[in-house]
């Protein structure tokens, strides 16, 4: 298998990013109402946002946000967007994500990186759980807040 590369998110990557294709039924799962709730006070100078290519072509996207004095600890070091082509799921692109922003975390001094999921079928509950992440609690709007632990 190629190599995953890991890039910063650019004009020359950004539309590629944006048009990732999705499996039937994961559309719903692309924002937990948290995160809507959350955006109009999330610092955009603590955003991390990085794609992958596979064989020159983007294949997955993270958006992460390091904000140690956010109010919210599950925000303070947290994936707030992953998403993988339909077409590279399950090749361990996820992960190299997920992974990756681990490593800028602890880089940072954080223990632990977070994310929110919202429940259901098709959602990605199964893969966080599948690469270390543990539920340690809920939102008010009722997503799971899920942590691993650096």
């Amino acid at each position: 298998m190629a190599e995953l590369r890991l890039e910063e998110l650019s004009a020359s990557n950004i539309v590629a990013a944006n048009t990732l294709s999705l499996k039937p039924g994961q559309e719903q799962f692309i924002a937990p109402v948290t995160y809507s709730a959350e955006a109009s006070v999330v610092n955009p100078a603590t955003s991390w946002q990085r794609v992958v290519t596979l064989d020159e072509r983007v294949v997955g996207f993270i958006h992460g946000n390091f904000d140690p004095e956010n109010a919210h600890e599950e925000f303070r070091a947290c994936i707030w967007r992953i998403n993988v082509d339909a077409g590279a799921q399950g090749k361990g692109v996820g992960r190299f994500l997920a992974q990756s922003l681990a490593e800028e975390a602890k880089r940072r001094g954080f223990d632990r990186i977070t994310v929110l999921w919202e429940p259901g079928e098709d959602g990605p509950e199964a893969f966080f759980h599948r690469i270390g992440f543990a539920d340690v609690g809920e939102t008010a709007y009722g997503d799971v807040i899920g942590a691993l632990a650096l």
